[in-house]
């Protein structure tokens, strides 16, 4: 009777071990090397981060870094579990929450030119921003295609729901850059403004849909 028990157990281990092995190969060929791909991004971010740290000569800036580093390693932590077992992660994706106002400085005010730096004594507060803000845009960017492209769902929902929080982290490096006239914004004459808010319409009423050449297909 112990027999049958230890043998009945063993074969829902087994069973429970394959069910887990065929989530964990879920991937198309393609997908897989998206991911590794995005993953490699990842770490270079965070390992950006940490080298740009030691530049960083601003309280504020120090709290923006070390926020976005803390958010991306958890959320980077959540995508490796997705990718390794085809399952729901055990910890959910999170929102990003930045500290910094949203009020954007309009105009332009004159600066010195930006040429390359001559030493690493001329990294400053400005060119660390300029690093940050290029890797997190480009990770966006990464995240979307690779999530348009992925066959497992699991993971293709966690990397569509980082999309957005990657966002908020490039507009609080703009913001901040904003603040201290590092990113300048400037604005169109006030008619030419007008002009161009004004180009577009919204569509009204039901359009006239041409008919499509539907045929019927052998295996539909």
């Amino acid at each position: 009777m112990n027999m049958n028990n230890q043998q009945m157990n063993q074969g829902q281990m087994n069973q429970h071990a394959m069910g887990q092995q065929q989530h964990a190969m879920n991937h198309g060929g393609h997908e897989v090397y998206d991911l590794h791909e995005m993953l490699a991004g990842v770490i270079n971010v965070l390992d950006s981060y940490m080298i740009f740290r030691q530049y960083v000569t601003c309280a504020n800036l120090l709290d923006i870094l070390d926020r976005q580093y803390q958010y991306i390693t958890e959320q980077y932590n959540i995508m490796v579990e997705a990718f390794q077992t085809g399952q729901a992660p055990k910890q959910k994706t999170s929102t990003y929450m930045m500290k910094e106002s949203t009020d954007v400085v309009y105009g332009v005010q004159p600066t010195q030119p930006k040429k390359p730096n001559q030493s690493l004594s001329d990294v400053k507060n400005s060119g660390v921003t300029g690093h940050m803000l290029g890797l997190i845009k480009s990770h966006a960017s990464l995240l979307s295609m690779t999530a348009v492209e992925t066959t497992n769902p699991v993971v293709r929902r966690v990397l569509a729901a980082l999309v957005p929080n990657y966002i908020e982290m490039a507009y609080e490096i703009f913001l901040y850059q904003n603040k201290h006239r590092y990113y300048q914004v400037p604005q169109l004459a006030q008619n030419d403004m007008q002009y161009m808010v004004s180009a577009f319409a919204k569509a009204q009423g039901t359009p006239q849909m041409p008919d499509a050449p539907i045929q019927n297909h052998p295996l539909q």
